[in-house]
């Protein structure tokens, strides 16, 4: 577009969220695995899930689980943001939330999977673990 002798570009389209998107954030990340969980993508770091595609009936169509530090920063996200964070019946015991990748930022999405990744990777590797071919470094 143009008019008074400057040029505008055209509004970029905001890019969909998908598992893809958060797979292309989690293999920047030291010792990221990706698998399989009851037949789902999950991604892992020390062998611990730190994010994935949630299977539960009651979960939204197109969400992502997130495992938090806690479940009281779970309560602040859904808080603060009910329309992006929520949390169904089956995960409320578990530091988990769960998130509409239709609603989330990229820049929101960075920071959850950084930390439930960082959170993880402290945590000391799970036990019968074998090694995954499919670290990332």
């Amino acid at each position: 577009m143009s008019g008074a002798g400057y040029t505008v570009a055209p509004m970029a389209r905001k890019q969909a969220i998908t598992f893809e998107t958060v797979r292309e954030i989690a293999r920047k990340l030291p010792g990221t695995e990706e698998g399989l969980a009851y037949g789902t993508p999950v991604l892992r770091v020390n062998g611990h899930i730190f994010t994935g595609i949630p299977i539960n009936k009651e979960v939204e169509p197109n969400s992502l689980g997130i495992w938090l530090t806690d479940v009281e920063q779970r309560d602040a996200l859904i808080a603060e943001e009910p329309e992006t964070y929520y949390v169904k019946p089956h995960y409320e015991s578990y530091p988990i939330v769960l998130v509409r990748l239709s609603r989330v930022s990229r820049e929101a999405l960075e920071d959850l999977v950084v930390g439930a990744h960082r959170a993880n990777s402290r945590r000391p590797p799970a036990k019968g673990r074998a090694k995954k071919t499919r670290t990332r470094r």
